[in-house]
């Protein structure tokens, strides 16, 4: 769950792990961080699907948190510069059940499938010292089985990620197979009983989505009341650099959020992730705008999202919440966080 300590329990075994640094304030995270070079990955310790995860160029400084988590810097490692790539492993009882390679979509460095990476199958031509890597990687952690994120640099193979909800899509797009039937089969065998290995073998090249007929009935829980937001919300803004407290506008009919330009340089957005075109009033075309990852907090939730960078220094509000985030709520447009403001902004 926290990647910092699985890099540090790997460490200790000697399992190869890109160079990382984690500290509590920001003095001792930046007194350090050149000795990562011009750029690094710089990650919350707690994470799923890339989210939380950044390249930074460290010319500037980087923050020791971004929201209420924990964050760090690890080596960025690169052999194919014109096209970020790493392998992932499935080990199921201390067998490699399957391999595929995972390359990043065109503009992104990150190569999850849920992003958009792209799978090859990588069993046959896989090495034999990745296998045991992962294998060894997934018993020092304690788990039963893992999908193990490996990337070759400059020095050899290194672990990137241990996970223990890796998905199953992207292994069975890539090659063919599902880990979940020898993952049940390792389930019924530690409980006392026994499996088929052929059984196993035939279900792994099914990836059968349909519900069973046997689905229990589901428990009626009763009402729950929804979250509301206001029109005007109190919401915090995290990025590599700080975070920052400010009033933003909730806007139903914005498809994505938006942060002022001056504000995402403040907190430390970034990098740019793409250029979108976002159509704004009565110009038919749009205008063309960058997009960064954005960690915002709604009343203890945080919320990661690409939201577009634009001047918004002539509107009252440095950020628009758009239904990007907005989905997850009911918006009341009676409440504002900032009773003593006029509600006549005209916004874009």
């Amino acid at each position: 769950m926290h990647k910092f300590a699985t890099a540090v329990a790997l460490a200790r075994e000697g399992v190869p792990v890109p160079d990382a640094l984690l500290a509590l304030s920001g003095d001792r995270l930046n007194a350090d961080r050149d000795r990562f070079g011009g750029e690094a990955v710089y990650k919350t310790a707690i994470g799923t699907h890339g989210g939380g995860t950044w390249k930074v160029d460290l010319d500037s400084p980087v923050n020791p948190r971004v929201g209420s988590r924990q964050a760090f810097l690890q080596a960025y490692l690169e052999r194919d510069a014109d096209r970020h790539s790493d392998l992932r492993v499935y080990v199921v009882d201390d067998r490699v059940v399957g391999a595929m390679h995972r390359h990043a979509p065109e503009g992104e460095w990150r190569t999850n499938v849920a992003l958009g990476g792209e799978v090859t199958d990588a069993g046959d031509s896989l090495p034999a010292d990745v296998a045991e890597i992962a294998r060894t990687a997934t018993d020092v952690v304690g788990l039963d089985y893992a999908g193990v994120d490996i990337i070759e640099g400059s020095d050899g193979w290194a672990v990137l990620e241990i996970n223990p909800t890796a998905g199953f899509k992207g292994l069975f797009e890539a090659t063919g197979t599902s880990p979940a039937p020898h993952i049940a089969a390792l389930a019924i065998e530690r409980a006392g009983g026994s499996v088929d290995p052929e059984t196993v073998t035939k279900l792994a090249a099914t990836l059968d989505d349909s519900r069973p007929a046997c689905m229990p009935r589901p428990t009626d829980q009763g009402p729950t009341e929804p979250l509301v937001v206001g029109y005007i919300e109190e919401v915090v803004v995290s990025g590599t650099r700080g975070s920052k407290t400010v009033a933003a506008k909730s806007d139903t009919g914005a498809t994505r959020t938006s942060i002022d330009a001056r504000l995402a340089a403040e907190i430390g957005t970034g990098p740019i992730k793409d250029t979108v075109r976002v159509k704004s009033g009565s110009v038919k075309t749009g205008k063309s705008r960058p997009v960064v990852d954005l960690v915002v907090g709604v009343g203890g939730t945080q919320h990661t999202v690409t939201a577009s960078v634009e001047d918004r220094s002539h509107m009252e509000y440095s950020l628009l919440l758009g239904r990007d985030i907005l989905e997850h709520y009911l918006v009341d447009i009676t409440r504002r966080a900032d009773d003593d403001t006029d509600a006549t902004e005209t916004e874009e």
